[in-house]
């Protein structure tokens, strides 16, 4: 039976976002139908703001890298001037592509017809086309794209009248101030890996502690036991993000074989932080995990109802990729996390299979499931949104 987005389809979003006790998840549609997906590519990422990378990534002029988010290939890109900016990648002669990957460069040139544009994106190169009628090169340039910078991390916006990121990540960035992101060391650009689920699959798992002690059973994450999490209570209703603790059997646990921090901790955290994971996430495209010693970042984009690219990343505190023995120790956590992320995994895997059947329910929530009702709340609102919006234009 074909699924119609409806006034009672919305309605039933309700009971998604009550209280968590109340709550039960979204309609399995929302994960597995393509018109929904092409209703949230409206709802959600033309108009929201979309992590793609690090400022870091793009140090100095003329370094660039690629993203792609709901299908929409970005390049971002420093100027010579200093300004990161963001812009489509499709030539506007014939939609080829002008940059691939990542480096550092002067203009982006067409490889097909030889068409460039400088790091603004203005067209400043169009061989062979003096004869065409009325063609004004000085009036052509690549889409550009808002950008804003957040604690380090560059967003992007296709809706060039959004406002602002951080004034609605106020209380997410207070949480995170003692680890000073902005100045922390880092991993260089990630290659993206494809997998074959709905991006929310991805996100949901990323924010829940409640499989933490079940699916991840064992000394090392025992030691960040699930029924010691911790969930604001008074979020604002505008945030643009959410987050929760969780507390540990002891100070500065973290991902390796030894369950304490190899790494420098960071210089400025109390010994509440210290004895506490940090989970923040600014949807749809960004999940941070913290402990003391290092910060793992997720980066999402959903380019299909049914695939995401996720690149990961770390970011460690300032000065101590220089430290003695530091590849050998962050390979340890690195290793660690890789453990955990293949049972992640292959539990995303098997989810998708579960949406589609006609078995599928809207189960319940556990209260350590809190951050799955924030990431509902942030949703439904979005979705009522482009919903009236949809009914007033057909009203006209």
């Amino acid at each position: 039976m074909a699924f119609h987005l409806n006034d009672h389809f919305f309605a039933t979003l309700d009971s998604s976002i009550r209280g968590v006790n109340d709550a039960q998840m979204l309609p399995p549609v929302c994960y597995t139908d393509q018109g929904f997906y092409e209703f949230e590519k409206d709802a959600i990422f033309a108009r929201e703001w979309l992590c793609v990378g690090r400022a870091s990534y793009v140090a100095n002029p003329g370094d660039y890298f690629t993203t792609m988010h709901m299908g929409e290939p970005v390049v971002v890109v420093k100027g010579r001037d200093g300004v990161i900016r963001a812009m489509s990648t499709v030539c506007q002669h014939r939609a080829m592509l002008v940059a691939e990957g990542k480096g550092n460069t002067r203009s982006f040139l067409c490889p097909y017809h030889h068409w460039a544009y400088g790091l603004d994106g203005q067209l400043i190169g169009a061989p062979a086309m003096e004869r065409a009628c009325g063609f004004d090169k000085t009036k052509i340039r690549l889409p550009q794209f808002k950008v804003e910078v957040w604690l380090g991390f560059i967003f992007i916006n296709f809706d060039l009248s959004a406002a602002p990121l951080a004034p609605r990540l106020s209380r997410v960035a207070e949480v995170l101030k003692n680890y000073d992101l902005e100045t922390a060391d880092g991993s260089p650009p990630q290659d993206a890996q494809v997998f074959s689920w709905n991006w929310k699959v991805m996100l949901e798992n990323n924010n829940d502690g409640y499989h933490a002690n079940r699916l991840h059973a064992g000394p090392v994450h025992d030691a960040a036991p699930s029924d010691l999490s911790e969930f604001p209570q008074d979020l604002p209703e505008d945030t643009a993000g959410y987050y929760r603790f969780n507390k540990t059997l002891h100070p500065d646990m973290s991902f390796n074989p030894t369950l304490k921090a190899l790494l420098p901790v960071f210089p400025n955290l109390t010994e509440e932080d210290r004895g506490r994971l940090l989970f923040a996430n600014v949807p749809p495209s960004l999940s941070l995990v913290i402990r003391s010693d290092m910060v793992s970042y997720l980066i999402l984009h959903a380019n299909s109802h049914d695939t995401v690219a996720m690149s990961r990343g770390w970011l460690v505190a300032p000065g101590a990729s220089s430290q003695p023995l530091f590849q050998e120790r962050l390979a340890m956590n690195v290793q660690t996390s890789a453990e955990i992320a293949a049972q992640d995994l292959h539990v995303d895997s098997l989810i998708p299979i579960g949406l589609r059947s006609r078995y599928a329910a809207r189960g319940r929530y556990s209260w350590q499931e809190q951050a799955q009702r924030e990431l509902n709340a942030w949703l439904v609102k979005r979705y009522r949104v482009e919903w009236e919006s949809r009914k007033r234009a057909a009203a006209e």
